[in-house]
């Protein structure tokens, strides 16, 4: 692979390296043009700048039935603008892509942002459904939210859970991804993968896993989310010095009364230790084969991410289309879109133009 140094334009802006598996250039951020009006299909072609003041906030959320779900979700730019859906994770929340969501609007895109099940305003629409963290119903989650919006393709984005539910809406539903964005690359599991042990070091990165497995370790999430959610940024993020304010923001969205059970379900279901449901069973034995990614994709690491992640070098073959990999200096950790957000925004607008 070819490595690129991308200097910054702006003195304030973080160096960006980008190694591209195709030697295709990475736009400088701060180029500033024109945005055109956007139609559904066309690419804006203006690239990222900077904000005068730091975004906090959206504008009114929206609301839509999308399947099993009633999902709460953040919207910006113009209605007819080429579709960007961007996914967080956990213990996130949509604030991930505050800075992010205005930054593409800027651009013409139509930037979507769903609380994920079991945060925020995210409910199920039946008390009877079962409170399922599963990787498979996550992703279909997002298939169920673009149908609800009428939404034929969307370039998607995400970290994390979200990255996760990217990855295999990708890899499963190629014709509605226009392009990827995935930070920590191909996340891909199956409960099988789930059962080989680690060495100690990387099993140790794991202690919220085997800790969710125990009731103990339940009532301790649900009595004390704010509190570990905070410890997991911290970990995650080393270098990364937020604020009370940027947690709270976030922290809120923990409320949501499913918070829990959709946590505790994910991490256990991962170590087979809690059932799936069987209408997910063909989409999680396609997952077991680890299928290939062909959308144009760019996957993102930051230099600090100090959560479990995998080597570049470990997923790359995993990408069949048009691939990029960068790394993202300044001790960056694993919220990567929010800790530096012009370049997960200038990732999504370069990986629509692969």
């Amino acid at each position: 692979m070819d490595t690129h140094d991308t200097q910054p334009l702006d003195p304030f802006r973080r160096k960006m390296l980008a190694t591209a598996a195709l030697g295709v250039a990475v736009a400088p951020l701060g180029l500033v043009r024109t945005a055109r009006a956007a139609s559904p299909t066309a690419t804006p072609t203006a690239t990222p700048t900077a904000r005068s003041a730091m975004a906090t906030s959206f504008a009114p959320l929206k609301r839509v039935r999308a399947g099993l779900l009633d999902v709460e979700y953040a919207e910006a730019g113009p209605a007819n603008g080429p579709v960007v859906i961007l996914l967080h994770g956990w213990p996130y929340d949509i604030h991930s892509y505050v800075e992010v969501a205005p930054l593409l609007a800027k651009l013409g895109y139509r930037v979507l942002v769903p609380f994920l099940r079991g945060y925020g305003g995210t409910h199920f629409v039946s008390n009877d459904s079962l409170r399922n963290g599963q990787p498979s119903a996550l992703a279909e989650d997002v298939v169920q939210f673009m149908d609800a919006l009428r939404i034929r393709t969307a370039v998607l984005g995400g970290f994390d859970w979200g990255a996760r539910s990217a990855d295999i809406v990708a890899a499963l539903w190629p014709e509605r991804v226009k392009a990827l964005v995935s930070v920590s690359g191909y996340l891909i599991g199956s409960q099988a993968a789930g059962q080989v042990p680690l060495p100690p070091e990387a099993e140790l990165q794991w202690w919220y896993q085997f800790y969710f497995a125990t009731e103990r370790g339940r009532a301790g999430y649900d009595k004390y989310r704010h509190d570990f959610a905070r410890l997991i940024w911290k970990l995650a993020s080393p270098k990364w010095a937020f604020d009370d304010a940027t947690f709270d923001r976030s922290a809120a969205s923990f409320a949501n009364a499913d918070h829990v059970d959709i946590v505790v379900h994910n991490y256990r279901w991962r170590l087979g230790l809690a059932q799936g449901e069987a209408k997910y069973d063909a989409l999680e034995a396609r997952l077991a084969q680890f299928p290939t990614i062909s959308v144009p994709t760019i996957t993102m690491e930051g230099d600090a991410n100090g959560a479990p992640h995998p080597p570049p070098e470990a997923y790359a073959k995993r990408f069949g289309g048009k691939y990029e990999h960068r790394l993202i200096t300044g001790g960056i950790g694993h919220n990567l879109p929010q800790e530096d957000p012009h370049a997960f925004a200038q990732a999504i607008v370069d990986a629509d133009r692969l």
